[in-house]
């Protein structure tokens, strides 16, 4: 829920905007083109229904109007609402939050943005002992707030409602300001997983599973069950995929009774094993752990044996969730990510290049938001440092592109915050993965308040320079590192160990180099068609283009082409055991 600011205070004037008002209502239009489709967001504003005259007052201080419940996003009708608000009464701060927390659901995480200007003039209720009633009733809240152009008494009282919830509190001096501000606060806010992709129902044997095509696909797994996904490969190619399930916050859950596991492997086109098992655990899922197990697979590139495991044809996927923690519900959602890189006809240089070093880059800290899923990962621009506040149980993730040749180096800065010993106790982690959605390096530490920097005994976490044929160098955790596109970065911070529900934000610092000059990839070559698809379903003869990337939407082809294979956009990853391969 997104609470503004409308009591007679905002008719002042703000220069460029002519006033306050006019200034908000430019701020939420941004952020309503800002936010992803189908956000669930709700809208209420204060002051609104009467004046601010003293006759006035017991009428104004109740006068919360909810303009709308947070449903799936709609910017035309969010949008005609909040334009047309009039400024005019009190300022009920702790009323709104009451009001707002009714909108929102009964259980799981939920948030309230506001903007406000100036203090309650209605108290009681003190907003600060309003979000402090909730959080003694058990009710899930973060409040971010907003001071646009506020006084001290005004920053000290909305800091206080950020700081008793685990929010955060962003001056916003003017209207410019309040126009980039408020879409950034609101995108954090909405930080909570949720699940995506064209449905597909995973059949319980090998043999009736549904051909799957490349893409991202939803699905449900319950407890202890096996899903099969068919996917079609052809001759030369190779075929990456990821399935992924997010566990619920729930507390109480003991260390032992905390962990889950997820197993694929594969089977070839008439049942038998291919002997390819990826097995990935998590430890830590009452903290709302995303877990995925990947797999690369690479039968189809070898040459035909008839074996059902080599050369081109249909391949199965088997998903078990094997391990399960308690207190989970009988059946999660589950995200399946299909991708079939087609052959190559040129793997480019085939010696594997130095690993990047860490240059720091000068200059400010830009602020970024970070999603709350691969979907929606931050977008960094490339070598630089970024700023952001991650909440107690959040993962967030941004997006660095490496094209051929180039590598990635960062580190993680977590900042000090008040408190310290087991009340501030926290897991915190971070983890880098490949376009395909692979793991390809983590760390993690004990954080307790104090300032702490992610690694711990190097100067920054590197990737290897991505090259084609680094899939074959001698060093196996290259291997993965051998496709051009976006990489991405996750940060976790787990909640305190001795107080759960307690929630105090925790600023970071992303310190990023991107390293090396792009260079020439591989040459892709043709891709036969799939059976049962025309000729014109593959992509053109011969050899395609010598720079390729993976993009969110595809195999795509930068200089002299289209696009050769599909991609799904990208599903959320967390850091992941690895508990066995065979």
């Amino acid at each position: 829920m997104v609470v503004l600011d409308a009591s007679g205070s905002m008719t002042g004037a703000d220069p460029g905007r002519g006033t306050k008002m006019d200034a908000a209502k430019h701020a939420v239009h941004a952020l309503l083109d800002a936010a992803p489709d189908g956000a669930p967001i709700g809208l209420a504003a204060y002051g609104t229904g009467t004046g601010n005259s003293d006759a006035e007052r017991a009428q104004g201080c109740q006068d919360v109007t909810v303009l709308h419940p947070p449903k799936p996003l709609d910017r035309a009708g969010l949008g005609a609402d909040v334009d047309g608000l009039v400024a005019r009464g009190y300022t009920p701060i702790g009323r709104s939050l009451q009001v707002a927390a009714e909108q929102l659901p009964q259980e799981g995480p939920r948030s309230i943005v506001l903007v406000s200007d100036g203090v309650d003039t209605c108290a009681p209720p003190e907003p600060c002992d309003v979000v402090r009633t909730l959080a003694g009733q058990g009710v899930d809240l973060v409040v971010h707030t907003v001071g646009f152009g506020a006084d001290e008494a005004a920053r000290a009282q909305l800091a206080c409602v950020a700081q008793a919830t685990g929010g955060t509190y962003t001056d916003a001096p003017d209207a410019d300001a309040l126009q980039r501000v408020l879409p950034r606060v609101t995108r954090s806010a909405m930080r909570n997983y949720q699940p995506a992709g064209t449905p597909v129902t995973g059949a319980a044997t090998v043999v009736a599973a549904p051909l799957t095509t490349p893409g991202q696909h939803l699905d449900t797994i319950g407890q202890h069950e096996q899903r099969f996904y068919a996917v079609d490969v052809p001759a030369g190619a190779t075929a990456y995929v990821s399935a992924t399930v997010a566990y619920p916050r729930l507390e109480g859950v003991g260390i032992t009774d905390d962990f889950n596991v997820l197993q694929l492997q594969t089977y070839g086109g008439t049942g038998e094993s291919c002997n390819q098992f990826e097995s990935e655990q998590t430890g830590d899922s009452s903290s709302g752990e995303v877990l995925t197990v990947a797999t690369t697979w690479t039968g189809a590139t070898e040459q035909d044996t008839g074996d059902g495991c080599t050369g081109g044809g249909r391949y199965t996927f088997g998903l078990t969730w094997d391990v399960v923690s308690a207190g989970v519900p009988e059946r999660l959602p589950v995200e399946l990510l299909v991708a079939v890189e087609p052959p190559v006809a040129d793997a480019g240089p085939a010696a594997v290049l130095p690993e990047p070093v860490f240059t720091e880059r000068p200059g400010p800290a830009l602020p970024v938001a970070g999603g709350g899923s691969f979907n929606v990962a931050a977008e960094l621009p490339g070598s630089g440092s970024y700023t952001d506040s991650v909440q107690r149980g959040e993962f967030v993730f941004y997006r660095v592109r490496l094209d051929w040749g180039q590598g990635l180096a960062y580190r993680v800065r977590f900042a000090a915050t008040p408190g310290n010993g087991l009340d501030n106790l926290s897991p915190v982690s971070t983890a880098a993965y490949t376009p395909t959605r692979q793991e390809i390096l983590s760390d993690n530490l004990a954080y307790t308040g104090d300032a702490e920097v992610l690694p711990t005994d190097a100067a920054a976490e590197t990737t290897a320079r991505v090259r084609y044929a680094n899939r074959e160098a001698d060093t196996y955790e290259y291997h993965a590192q051998s496709v051009a596109g976006g990489y991405y970065i996750a940060v976790h911070i787990g909640p305190t160990e001795e107080k759960p529900g307690a929630a105090v934000a925790v600023p970071i610092q992303l310190d990023v180099a991107v390293v090396g000059d792009p260079e020439p990839g591989p040459r892709y070559a043709a891709v036969a068609p799939a059976p049962g698809e025309p000729p014109s379903a593959a992509a053109p003869a011969g050899p395609v283009s010598t720079r390729t990337t993976l993009t969110p939407t595809g195999w795509a082809v930068l200089a002299g082409g289209g696009v050769v294979a599909a991609l799904a956009i990208a599903l959320v990853i967390r850091r992941r055991r690895r508990a066995g391969r065979v």
